[in-house]
């Protein structure tokens, strides 16, 4: 839940991938198919409740990251998991709406990124910082993030480099990009895409692809080496 970048390949379709850093005890299942308000998903999930990122059919990914725009002191509980809240997301009719209306409070602080192409692609963000909810729609070009709750100031700027770097000398699409995720720094265990501080380390590794009406999302279990690949059939939209 803590690395994320996403590359929109044209007016529909894109590539969302995300390094989960986690307690490496966490346990979580490998994707699935779930039907949830006779709605179909297929997400990751985390036995503690819900998931960091999923698949509706109401033509939707929703992705988080953990904290919002700084480091947050955390609470000794919360109402909800916000992987809870990101399966709510994912059957939302209209996601704007949905937000709008959505009660976040007692809630922990959080980032999510959600690609929504119920018309064209549209890449939305959410933070929500304990307090206010601040939704803005991107523009469509490639993005990377880092989890504010493991990654200082300095951290993600240096990630944002490594990034525009590799922008500028790679060309973009599943493969490099998910190369990028395995291997940018792969020395520097403090803050490198694959980290590993003890205590909280790199677990896996999930990557949404959208080409036309299908969606593969690749898993990769870093813990126990095991890749879970899965298709999801989704609407395509035709405007006009």
């Amino acid at each position: 839940m803590c690395t994320v970048t996403i590359y929109p390949k044209n007016n529909y379709d894109f590539v969302l991938t995300t390094n989960r850093d986690e307690a490496p005890d966490r346990e979580s299942l490998e994707p699935d198919f779930y039907t949830m308000d006779n709605t179909k998903l297929l997400f990751p999930k985390d036995v503690k409740g819900g998931t960091w990122i999923g698949v509706s059919e109401k033509n939707r990914v929703v992705c988080v990251l953990n904290g919002g725009f700084k480091h947050h002191e955390r609470l000794p509980e919360y109402r909800k998991s916000r992987g809870v809240v990101a399966n709510d997301f994912m059957l939302a009719d209209d996601i704007v709406t949905c937000i709008e209306a959505y009660n976040l409070v007692g809630i922990e602080p959080f980032t999510m990124v959600i690609p929504d192409w119920n018309q064209t692609l549209k890449i939305f963000e959410l933070v929500w910082d304990g307090n206010f909810k601040h939704l803005v729609e991107l523009p469509p070009e490639p993005r990377v993030w880092s989890s504010t709750t493991l990654y200082t100031d300095g951290m993600q700027k240096e990630r944002q480099l490594w990034f525009e770097n590799f922008i500028a000398f790679n060309v973009l699409s599943g493969e490099t990009l998910l190369e990028f995720h395995k291997t940018e720094d792969v020395d520097n265990l403090d803050y490198g895409l694959i980290m590993d501080r003890g205590f909280v380390k790199t677990t896996s590794i999930t990557q949404v692809e959208k080409t036309g009406g299908q969606l593969q999302m690749r898993y990769e279990n870093l813990e126990q080496n095991i890749v879970t690949t899965k298709t999801f059939n989704v609407p395509q939209i035709v405007n006009g």
